[in-house]
């Protein structure tokens, strides 16, 4: 019930500015505006989500500090979506989160009031449980070949 009140804001917001921008631009350009944004979004998201995945997986093998390029990745990302979506508030607000310093600004501020902490991965005085134990096999497994499972089903 929280959200109903600034989407409800917002929609109408979209809907004034693209009466607004839609009469001083004309129909066809302001749904060419409206359309090439949301293909420009679409190429970003797909790029933005194969690069996500890359600097994940470099991360995963050690080479560097996934969090930075990871926040870089997950704005523009959001910027696409904001692209993708019709209306002309949410293409300014996506152009402006494709601008370098708009997203060091976001960063920073989220930096502040985030904390995080990483444990050491290989620290030898952490108080991890550590198991160790042997199994052994209660169930031994058919000898030959499997038995014919018939369907039911007859041939005339």
């Amino acid at each position: 019930m929280r959200l109903f009140g600034p989407i409800l804001v917002l929609t109408l917001i979209e809907i004034a500015l693209f009466i607004t921008v839609g009469g001083w631009l004309g129909l066809g350009l302001s749904l060419l505006v409206i359309l090439g944004t949301a293909v420009l979004g679409s190429v970003l998201l797909r790029l933005q989500g194969q690069r996500m995945a890359l600097d994940l997986r470099q991360a995963m093998n050690g080479i560097g500090d996934p969090l930075s390029p990871m926040a870089q990745r997950g704005l523009i990302m959001m910027a696409a979506i904001l692209l993708i979506l019709p209306g002309f508030l949410g293409d300014t607000l996506g152009l402006l989160l494709l601008l370098p310093p708009v997203r060091h600004m976001i960063i920073a501020m989220v930096g502040r009031r985030v904390q995080m902490h990483r444990p050491p991965m290989n620290d030898p005085h952490r108080h991890g449980v550590v198991i160790d134990a042997d199994f052994v096999e209660l169930d031994e497994p058919p000898s030959g070949p499997p038995p014919a499972r018939h369907s039911g089903w007859t041939q005339d």
